[in-house]
């Protein structure tokens, strides 16, 4: 609680009424909701309990796969980000790679409504639209990558996120696995002959997720890798 107090002081915005958010924080609301922003990649990011808090693991998603792309393309590809959320991988990709085209995706309409502040907010120009996974998806991309809904029903969560964060950002059917089925099984269908996948992954779902992997890119190169941690949280697949 101490430290949190000491960020509100810090970063809460001139004009709010430091009392009320503490007041809030002892509600049990998250630091980042009542300052309703945060630093991701060195981008402000709007947030709302309509999109989850920006994580240190995804911006070390955005930094792996930003390597990736600098060893494989150029700087003018196509992006696909699915389950954009706030919009903060999308935003810190075109930030580094600004000649690509980049596309978020959600299927909450409230999310997209933030994303799209927050390209606004970052000056940056980006194709937010709804889509459930690949259902609206027509174009073809160098890369697809995704930080979807991974914990399955049972897993340990702090009471702060499940109380506050939204669950459909959080929770997948089979285990935690649905969503990285169906995006590795559709995803040849929306991807140029070269291409990388990128996935934030929960910390004990690597072997699953190879096998499916392996499944659906038996001739990609396809790499497993750690967070600052040390715990297994991304996997990559990539054809050269």
């Amino acid at each position: 609680m101490k430290e949190d107090i000491e960020y509100l002081k810090k970063y809460l915005h001139p004009g709010e009424d430091l009392s009320k958010a503490i007041k809030r924080l002892e509600q049990g609301e998250p630091v980042q909701y009542i300052v309703g922003d945060v630093n991701f990649y060195g981008n402000i990011i709007k947030v709302n309990n309509n999109v989850l808090i920006p994580r240190p693991e995804t911006e070390e998603l955005v930094e792996k796969t930003s390597v990736l792309i600098k060893e494989l393309f150029s700087d003018n590809i196509n992006i696909l980000d699915i389950g954009t959320g706030s919009g903060c991988i999308s935003i810190a990709l075109k930030k580094i790679f600004p000649n690509s085209i980049v596309e978020g995706i959600d299927i909450s309409e409230e999310a997209l409504e933030i994303a799209k502040d927050n390209a606004t907010e970052n000056n940056v120009d980006i194709n937010f639209y709804q889509s459930d996974i690949f259902s609206n998806i027509n174009n073809k991309y160098d890369c697809i990558i995704s930080n979807p809904p991974y914990l399955k029903e049972g897993d340990y969560i702090m009471d702060i996120v499940k109380n506050n964060e939204p669950h459909l950002a959080l929770y997948a059917e089979e285990k935690g696995l649905y969503f990285y089925k169906i995006i590795l099984k559709e995803a040849n269908k929306y991807l140029r002959e070269r291409f990388i996948i990128a996935l934030e992954i929960g910390e004990n779902q690597k072997e699953d997720i190879l096998k499916i992997a392996e499944q659906y890119f038996p001739n990609a190169n396809i790499i497993s890798d750690k967070d600052l941690r040390k715990l297994d949280r991304f996997i990559f697949i990539i054809q050269k």
